[in-house]
């Protein structure tokens, strides 16, 4: 018989087999714990620890979908519909890589109704750099936590940079990447701001595709989302005083992700803030510092509460031109023409933003970046934004101090309809990418 209780104090494990017993059976359940899983996936998302071999085939197996705990005193407490421990001579322990060679799909999720959250997958890519700038060895892990030192220098002076990039299945059955390597230039440039080291191109982009690999049963259906992909590069190095850190880490998550705004392609509704700024010159706004997102959390939960989707941010100097909303690029449209800002430096420049010029541009609109004034985002026939979570978004109301501007036909305009399905069909293969912008994996 098996004790229940709770473990207070375990180190999180998630194997990669199946997980069984020597005693008893064990009811299934969902996962629990620090790898939650929605309530819209079925208990068979994680796969645990195969049993002794030489151990009886009628003992029962334990159904996978659990997340598997070791305690200080060696004991395992295997989260499910109930905790149990186990003595560590009761199982053999496989903890390596999750590898989803042999579950293409995932069963029993509600993809049409999927939201843009984080859902913890199987695997995820480390990698190490010492004070010497020399990167090791890059490994998959299963998804889990990480130990840090509490004086780490992205704890304590936001040495940090991200990445947000997208995988997409197609009809035919490949996973495709878009422009992985503007991905890899961009945390290069803003490593060189921040003081770090960066991977080269070829480097990250196939730490990239070996976690996509090693996640592709997360890729939802064509048609239904995409593998939402985060790169991280932080100083994990402890430090006191004020000083690069003496040790990096280059890790990968994913998480399969839908629409970011809810109500997919609808328009959103935006504030003009005047008085916060996001970025200044000479600053960090031209780079995806993990420090330029927190200060915009008061001013968006604040226009959320008052029913806008979210914040747009003028500029710090004379506080009338446009820059950008709290994270993705935006467009106007007058008279047939697409306005965006120029990059100055206090703006980051978005991979969706640059992929749209250069579209828009194929199909003959004529596109100017220059400085756009909030005047004339209030006279603009069209406005959308662009990110590579939001894609292209059109914009359906502007309200700056007490004037609401809404834009015609509810913000669904022709052109941003347009940009929008020519980049999609690239992203999920169905156009010609004649562009080169695709990278496939597998």
């Amino acid at each position: 018989m098996f004790r229940t209780r709770m473990a207070m104090s375990c180190r999180q494990l998630v194997f990669t087999a199946d997980l069984a017993l020597r005693d008893g059976a064990v009811e299934s359940g969902r996962a629990m714990g620090g790898a939650a899983q929605s309530p819209r996936l079925r208990p068979h998302t994680f796969r645990g620890l195969h049993r002794d071999r030489d151990s009886s085939p009628a003992s029962p197996r334990w159904p996978s979908g659990y997340v598997v705990q070791q305690s200080a005193d060696n004991k395992f407490c295997v989260w499910g519909s109930r905790c149990r421990t186990l003595k560590t001579n009761s199982i053999r322990s496989e903890a390596t890589a999750v590898s989803s060679d042999n579950v293409e799909t995932l069963e029993g999720v509600d993809w049409d109704n999927f939201g843009f959250g984080l859902r913890p997958t199987d695997a995820m890519y480390v990698m190490k750099c010492e004070h010497d700038g020399h990167w090791g060895k890059g490994e998959l892990k299963p998804f889990g936590n990480l130990e840090l030192s509490p004086s780490a220098a992205v704890l304590n002076y936001g040495q940090g940079l991200f990445e947000g990039m997208k995988a997409y299945r197609t009809v035919d059955g490949r996973i495709l990447l878009f422009r992985p390597e503007e991905n890899a230039l961009r945390m290069i440039n803003g490593a060189d701001r921040l003081s770090m080291p960066a991977l080269p191109v070829d480097a990250f982009v196939n730490a990239v595709k070996q976690t996509v690999i090693a996640n592709k049963r997360w890729i939802p259906p064509p048609g239904k989302g995409s593998l939402y992909i985060r790169p991280l590069l932080i100083g994990s190095g402890a430090v006191l005083g004020l000083a690069p850190a003496p040790e990096y880490t280059f890790l990968i998550y994913v998480s399969p992700v839908g629409n970011y705004f809810k109500g997919g392609l609808a328009p959103i509704d935006l504030k003009v803030d005047n008085y916060y700024h996001r970025a200044a010159p000479g600053g960090t706004g031209g780079v995806k510092t993990i420090g330029n997102y927190a200060p915009v959390l008061k001013t968006q939960l604040l226009a959320k509460g008052k029913g806008y989707s979210d914040v747009l941010y003028l500029d710090a100097v004379e506080n009338k031109y446009v820059e950008e909303v709290s994270s993705c690029n935006i467009f106007i449209i007058k008279d047939g023409r697409i306005h965006t800002p120029e990059l100055r430096g206090t703006i980051l420049p978005g991979i969706t933003r640059k992929s749209i010029i250069e579209l828009a541009r194929n199909l003959k609109y004529e596109v100017e970046e220059r400085p756009v004034s909030v005047d004339e985002l209030l006279e603009a026939d069209e406005v959308f934004c662009t990110g590579t979570a939001v894609v292209v978004n059109p914009v359906g109301s502007v309200t700056y101090n007490d004037k609401r501007v809404k834009y015609k036909n509810a913000g669904l305009g022709g052109v941003a309809q347009e940009l929008y399905t020519a980049l999609t069909d690239i992203q999920t293969g169905k156009a010609e990418d004649r562009l080169n912008w695709v990278v496939q994996v597998a």
